[in-house]
């Protein structure tokens, strides 16, 4: 039995689309014909994910990391009571409310029916299900601890959900500023400032140097505002397009790593991210080697990941982790000693936990303590600029009353 996807007309002639199951597309349309509808097209779900990449690119558009932990967290309680998975499956798409997300579920439903393992089912949507979680769920299906390591997958995913809204609502804030202030001072050049200038153009007196220097500023601003605004946006696509190329991405990454201030963000976020999937995969018993793969796709600064596939190679010949990560030298010290006793103790995985859960609180602090700085200081900078203007405006009228006197 598979899942097709259907587009049918009611009797309305109203459009209607969705997921039935059955055994071929004839079963489906006579299932429509039953409702009273016009069946238009019936296509087998994974057919249509292979056909069409736009479809394939709506499920990652539509499946959201938090979306993926909740179905990922009921989905582990319903196989913990006993349920049968193709039937926690079913149950877990009856809770779903998106239409996009229901149809994913009973797709994956309709090959497991067919007999294929779970992690297998999952792989015909790489882009929802990562190789973290599709390893993670064979090694649990291997292991018969399926629940525990879905449940352990669902706190991951929470867990980088939860920094990055936290990281998006910090920034929310300086943003807005941010973009208030630019409007206030591209409004007071563009249309206040000229106005208050023709004033003093009529006097027949040589203004300071700061007034000509805001005059003219302003004239450029008037003029050449939309030139300017739309080669902005031509620097920074070009920018994004330019930085898709692994020559250049690498070196604006490795350019990243030799900044100060940007250099601990970026190992912080990434080395949790290391430890983090390289500590769920050690404890679902996955082989080093392949954690170790796996582990590097989720880092996403190009030098790192090269360290981290450096160290897998070394790995392989007989070298120790740690030292193998050391020798990168992108690591903090902190985790390369926890991998090191989790090592030489044989608890690496919980080792690795520790170190991600260290590096998660650091990035976290780190990040409050930059946008707690970042906030003050746009409003010290935007203020300067204003008081600047204020300033070439108000000199004229001080050289004037002190002529009069």
């Amino acid at each position: 039995m598979g899942a097709f996807e259907y587009t049918a007309l009611d009797a309305r002639g109203k459009e209607r689309k969705g997921v039935l199951e059955g055994d071929a597309p004839r079963q489906i349309r006579q299932q429509l014909r039953e409702r009273g509808w016009v069946p238009i097209s019936v296509v087998e779900v994974r057919e249509a994910q292979e056909r069409s990449a736009p479809r394939l690119w709506a499920f990652r558009q539509r499946v959201s990391a938090s979306d993926l932990a909740l179905i990922t967290r009921q989905f582990a309680t319903l196989v913990r009571s006993g349920l049968p998975v193709e039937e926690a499956l079913r149950a877990v798409s009856q809770q779903c409310e998106k239409a996009r997300l229901k149809n994913l579920l009973l797709a994956v439903r309709s090959r497991v029916m067919e007999g294929h393992p779970l992690a297998v089912a999952l792989g015909d949507f790489p882009r929802v299900f990562s190789d973290l979680y599709r390893a993670t769920i064979a090694a649990g299906e291997q292991s018969g601890h399926l629940d525990e390591l879905l449940d352990k997958l669902a706190d991951y995913t929470e867990n980088r959900q939860l920094l990055r809204d936290k990281i998006v609502q910090a920034l929310l804030y300086p943003i807005l500023v941010v973009v208030v202030a630019v409007l206030v001072v591209v409004g007071l050049m563009t249309y206040v400032v000229p106005q208050i200038i023709q004033v003093f153009e009529n006097m027949d007196q040589e203004l300071p140097p700061l007034t000509q220097g805001l005059i003219a500023v302003s004239d450029f601003t008037r003029d050449n505002g939309p030139l300017v605004a739309a080669l902005l946006v031509a620097l920074f696509i070009g920018l994004r397009l330019l930085l898709r190329r692994p020559g250049p991405k690498r070196r604006f990454h490795r350019l990243l790593l030799a900044l100060p201030g940007v250099r601990h963000l970026v190992r912080g976020l990434n080395t949790a991210r290391f430890a983090r999937t390289l500590s769920i995969l050690s404890a679902s018993g996955v082989p080093v080697l392949e954690a170790l793969r796996i582990s590097a796709e989720v880092v996403t600064n190009l030098p790192m990941r090269d360290a981290v596939e450096a160290a897998a190679r070394q790995v392989r010949e007989g070298s120790s982790l740690h030292r193998a990560l050391e020798r990168s030298g992108y690591f903090p010290p902190m985790t390369v000693h926890l991998i090191a006793s989790g090592e030489a103790s044989g608890k690496l995985e919980l080792m690795l936990e520790r170190a991600a859960n260290n590096q998660e609180r650091e990035l976290e602090s780190l990040i409050q303590t930059l946008l707690g700085l970042f906030g003050p200081l746009v409003i010290l900078v935007m203020g300067g600029i204003v008081l600047v203007i204020i300033l070439a405006m108000l000199l004229p009228i001080i050289n004037l009353n002190q002529l009069v006197l």
